[in-house]
């Protein structure tokens, strides 16, 4: 039984990486959208948000009180997505590095600087597509999402795995106290 369990930690431990990758995939692929193309979908979000949140609030806003609406919280929006991003990379760079023991100040390093060194290679990647450019400013925002998915992933993991290791400990401690009564047999 625990050959088995060995084997399966040993194949699906390494896959635990894969939707760190696939985030790092996705950003890329946004990055790679041009300038008006990447504002158009903003603009598409931003128009959406205010579309539902008149339906919501029930604020009956004409097609123009709509539209402007949208052009002003368009900027936020994209910025926000650029934090998304960034915090759902976190996460997804942090899990496996905490899956292999990795914890503390330490995962919050290693994590931190793959994350904040793939903003940085993004900002430099957007230098090449027309119409966007590297903005300090964008690897700072993106930064701050990278540090509250990394803050997001230490809180879960502690309160959610905290308590397993609890009753792993106590187990491990009869199983210790049990040999060595048998010993002393």
């Amino acid at each position: 039984m625990q050959i088995i369990k060995q084997l399966i930690l040993m194949i699906l431990k390494p896959l635990s990486f894969l939707p760190a990758i696939l985030m790092m995939c996705v950003i890329f692929n946004f990055s790679a959208q041009t300038g008006v193309d990447s504002g158009n979908l903003s603009y598409a979000v931003s128009h959406k948000t205010v579309e539902i949140g008149n339906k919501v609030l029930n604020k009956n806003l004409e097609e123009w009180e709509i539209d402007e609406a949208a052009y002003r919280i368009e900027y936020p929006v994209r910025k926000l997505a650029h934090m998304t991003e960034y915090f759902l990379l976190a996460i997804a760079v942090s899990f496996p590095f905490y899956v292999y023991g990795v914890r503390g100040i330490a995962l919050m390093v290693v994590a931190g600087f793959i994350c904040v060194g793939f903003a940085c290679g993004d900002e430099y990647h957007q230098s090449f597509v027309d119409g966007r450019g590297p903005s300090v400013k964008d690897v700072i925002i993106d930064s701050v999402g990278v540090f509250a998915g990394i803050i997001a992933v230490r809180i879960c993991c502690f309160t959610i795995l905290a308590p397993f290791r609890m009753l792993e400990r106590r187990r491990r401690k009869k199983a210790q106290i049990r040999r060595r009564k048998k010993a002393y047999r």
